[in-house]
Order: structure tokens, then C-alpha cells, then sequence
């Protein structure tokens, strides 16, 4: 029976026709670079992290790291698992303004959590001097984005990745063979004020 994966990537090879995943590392460098430029290069952040057996969080993590550290005067001051949930991200975030009052920026390896961030400096009465940054390209942190309190989001494009596979699929079924190797990364979109207005659920509009 053809197994066609949609974003979810397993160590094994040979098990799955088909593993089709959002390009994790590409989509966080976007987002990466974005909130430094929104910080102007320099100015102290925290970054809150997934949870830490999920192989999505460490990548996205990694990207961070590798377009942050490019600047020097961006200074790291937490780095706190709050495990992609809402409630913890505010908990830890209200524990980290409360130590860093002048903390400029905040950065969640998905919307989730970054959201739970957007609430915790809102209740601290920061909104607009902390950024925050996000991932996965939610609804909800869509919706945050047009209203000025989010600052950015990495889309992965589910809708895609989903036509992708059911393409493949019917392929494979057709033919009796697959076309395309079993690995396949699929980019992921910025999604800023500027293109906010074209985003459809988990996908883009042309």
C-alpha cells in the first residue's frame, strides 16, 4: 500500500512512497532575518523553543541562531522551552519581562507560542516596543499580523504540500511508480503587513 506522509518526516526511508514536508530550515531563516531587521540589528531578545523531542524544534531553533548570530549586537538574554503551548508561553514570557524590562524582542519556534508572547506583553502594557516573531503560518497569527501585533509569520504551505501528495498519489496509483524521490522539502512563505492580505488557510493567494 503507497504511503504518502504530509509534513511529518521519518528517519526511515524505504517505509513511506512519499515524505513531503515544509522546508523547516528555510522558512525560520526568513523569519530570522526579518526580526532582526525589525530590530534594527542590535537589542536584546528571547527565544522560546518547542518541545525538545520534536525534531521541528530544533531545526527551527538552528535556523534562528544562524541568521541571529550573524549580528553581534543582538543579545540573547532567554532561551525557554514552552513546549508549542499558548498558556506556558505567557507564563514564561511574563517571568522574562519581568527579569529584561527593556527586552526588545521575542522570537517562538511556532504561532502558538508566539501568540501567548504577544498576550503577555500586552498585559505588561508593551505592546509595540516588544517584537515578536512566529511560525507555521496560522489564522490566528494572520490575524495578529494585520493588527500590528505580531510581526511576522513562516507559512508552511499545507495546503500545497497536501495537493502535492494527492498529484503524487494518483500518479503512483496510475502508473504503478513514483516519479519524484521519497524526500521532498516544499519552501515556506513570509508572511508579513505586506502580504498578509493574500493568505487563504494555510496557503497563499497568486
Amino acid at each position: 500500500i503507497p504511503v504518502f506522509l504530509i509534513d511529518r518526516e521519518i528517519n526511515e526511508t524505504g517505509v513511506a512512497t512519499a515524505q513531503i514536508v515544509a522546508n523547516n530550515s528555510q522558512g525560520a531563516s526568513l523569519v530570522g532575518e526579518a526580526f532582526v531587521t525589525a530590530m534594527g540589528g542590535a537589542g536584546t531578545y528571547a527565544e522560546l523553543t518547542g518541545k525538545e523531542s520534536d525534531t521541528n524544534a530544533g531545526v527551527r531553533s538552528q535556523a534562528y541562531a544562524s541568521v541571529i548570530s550573524q549580528y553581534p549586537d543582538m543579545v540573547s538574554v532567554a532561551q525557554e522551552t514552552a513546549n508549542w503551548d499558548q498558556q506556558e508561553a505567557f507564563t514564561k514570557v511574563e517571568t522574562i519581562l519581568q527579569a529584561n524590562p527593556d527586552l526588545k524582542g521575542i522570537i517562538a519556534g511556532n504561532d502558538t507560542m508566539a501568540l501567548g508572547a504577544v498576550a503577555a506583553v500586552e498585559a505588561a502594557g508593551l505592546t509595540g516596543k516588544v517584537i515578536v516573531a512566529g511560525f507555521d503560518g496560522s489564522p490566528d497569527a494572520v490575524a495578529a499580523i494585520k493588527d500590528g501585533t505580531l510581526l511576522a509569520t513562516g507559512l508552511q504551505p499545507a495546503v500545497q504540500i497536501a495537493e502535492i501528495a494527492v498529484e503524487q498519489a494518483d500518479e503512483v496509483l496510475t502508473n504503478g511508480e513514483a516519479s519524484q524521490p521519497e524526500k521532498q522539502s516544499i519552501d515556506c512563505v513570509l508572511i508579513t503587513k505586506d502580504n498578509a492580505d493574500k493568505y487563504t488557510l494555510f496557503g497563499m493567494s497568486s
